[in-house]
């Protein structure tokens, strides 16, 4: 019996996938099942093959990347009305799937000795950085409400377990519930706030509620501006913005040092995705809602993280992966400025090029933190407390990882020969001055000062003679000489990315101009 034709509906509904388009995303999360598949049959000595096979399907999602700079592309959209898309690969897009698929393989690099070393579960630490790392890939093309939402929960859910994938350590495990708890609530309050803006405008797609916002109901007004400070207070969560930060350093200490370091760059590049598209795109006309809001919050963000890393001083009491983790959030407020100029600024080019400031910062402050991730990683293997008394004459032990590390803390501080650092915080502060924000311009000029003393006590302290511990402490181990070939690979690769883009910094900002919404 022949079949009934299709009807005119239904066939408008049909459309097709463009896989190139979404291959960066879907090969992180076809490795991870792949990795998943092949745990069940490695014998125990083989699951460090796990690793490999995790890092060749990062570097496959990245190399995916190459065939889509022809042009923008799109697909999962509408055969109706505005015929607005769900998935959007155009120039923002593919810089942020750079910064995550090449942080992730940072990652992974790092990864290697550690899972040996901690004996964290092989098959599930890779198959859960995998997967998250598939979220956050997805991220930066989400257009629609729903789809950014999803795509910031499969980015988030799996590094709850990461965080906590020390076994019987309760530093650990205390860190993955604290983790947990703020993002929970952080999901919450984006829920509600993108279910406020549905209500008011009848749309998930970010084109079609910008146009919505336009014509809002009178007596929708309130629901939809409370709905957009609501959704920008959840991005804020996993930025670590102040005062939704206070997850930051005890999850940053507990977690494995990889994994910390991934949470650093990757986690605060999927919040900051998400605060820019919903800001830029979503909602540009409450830009007297979100500009606001967001330069209080750079300002509270730089000040709040700068202010309590002074408080970490240089002996072997404090240790340097919590103040790894307070400069995280005074960078954090580096990189919101931007995105508040954006609400200020006069035109559409002054609104798109404080967009690519921040891209441009997003770039340098990934490349040079897991750097310093890198080279903490190499110090733990032999000092697992990480305190930052043990940094200590690190040059008369291991003087390259000492010049490496000096030359990160100096390009987090924005002085020479760290150009990149300083370029890029130029880059910024012409962004907040050209918007007319004086009074924020000023709070980062502060901040930067503030920010110099602890980078700078911190790279002087790594050429200092050691000295014989206190009574009462105990004597550190001499640091090992050994280093493993992941370790050796990550710091070498962003030093040298660091001295390239601080000998032409013009290079990151030709870039970030590309990434314009």
């Amino acid at each position: 019996m022949a079949l009934p034709a299709a009807t005119p509906l239904a066939q408008s509904m049909v459309q097709s996938v463009d896989w190139l388009a979404i291959a960066p995303p879907t090969i992180a999360a076809v490795a991870g099942l792949a990795v998943l598949v092949a745990d069940l049959f490695l014998p125990e000595r083989r699951k460090p093959v796990l690793g490999w096979i995790a890092v060749a399907g990062l570097a496959l999602a990245a190399l995916s990347l190459l065939p889509l700079l022809d042009g923008e592309r799109s697909t999962f959209c509408l055969t109706t009305g505005s015929g607005a898309c769900s998935y959007v690969a155009d120039d923002f897009t593919l810089a942020i799937q750079l910064l995550v698929l090449g942080g992730a393989l940072l990652t992974a690099l790092l990864s290697q000795e550690a899972v040996a070393r901690q004996r964290m579960p092989a098959g599930e630490f890779w198959f859960l950085l995998l997967s998250a790392v598939a979220g956050a890939a997805l991220l930066p093309a989400s257009r629609d409400l729903a789809t950014l939402v999803v795509a910031l929960e499969v980015a988030s859910l799996p590094t709850f377990a990461l965080v906590g994938m020390e076994r019987g350590d309760r530093l650990s495990a205390e860190a993955a519930l604290k983790f947990f708890l703020s993002s929970v609530t952080a999901t919450a309050v984006t829920l509600l706030g993108v279910s406020f803006v549905y209500a008011g405008t009848g749309s998930m797609h970010l084109s079609t509620v910008a146009d919505a916002l336009t014509h809002v109901d009178p007596r929708l007004e309130t629901l939809v501006r409370t709905g957009a400070v609501l959704t920008l207070v959840g991005f804020a969560f996993k930025t670590a913005a102040v005062p939704f930060h206070f997850w930051v350093p005890d999850t940053y200490v507990g977690a494995p040092l990889p994994v910390a370091a991934y949470l650093s760059v990757i986690g605060k590049a999927v919040g900051f995705t998400g605060i820019i598209l919903v800001t830029v795109l979503a909602f540009p006309s409450y830009h007297q809602v979100w500009a606001p809001f967001a330069a209080v919050l750079a300002a509270l963000t730089m000040t709040g993280g700068n202010v309590a890393a002074l408080r970490q001083r240089p002996d072997r009491r404090f240790s340097a992966v919590r103040l790894l983790a307070w400069s995280s959030v005074g960078q954090a407020g580096y990189l919101l400025v931007p995105v508040a100029a954006a609400g200020y600024a006069d035109s559409g080019a002054d609104a798109r090029h404080a967009i690519g400031a921040t891209v441009a910062y997003a770039l340098m402050y990934a490349v040079v933190n897991f750097g310093a991730f890198a080279v903490a990683a190499l110090v733990a293997r032999s000092r697992p407390d990480n305190r930052l008394g043990d940094y200590r004459g690190l040059y008369a032990e291991r003087p390259l990882a000492a010049l490496a590390m000096g030359f990160f803390l100096l390009c987090l501080a924005g002085l020479p020969p760290g150009i990149i650092g300083l370029f890029a915080k130029v880059t910024v502060f012409s962004a907040v001055v050209d918007a007319g924000l004086g009074w924020l311009a000023v709070v980062m000029a502060v901040n930067v000062v503030i920010a110099l003393y602890y980078y700078l006590q911190w790279t002087a302290l790594l050429f200092r003679p050691r000295e014989p511990a206190p009574a009462g402490l105990p004597v550190s181990a001499p640091l090992d000489t050994r280093t493993p070939a992941g370790l050796t690979v990550t710091v070498g690769l962003t030093a040298v990315l660091g001295l390239a883009l601080s000998g032409a910094p013009q290079l990151a900002l030709h870039f970030a101009s590309g990434t314009l919404l």
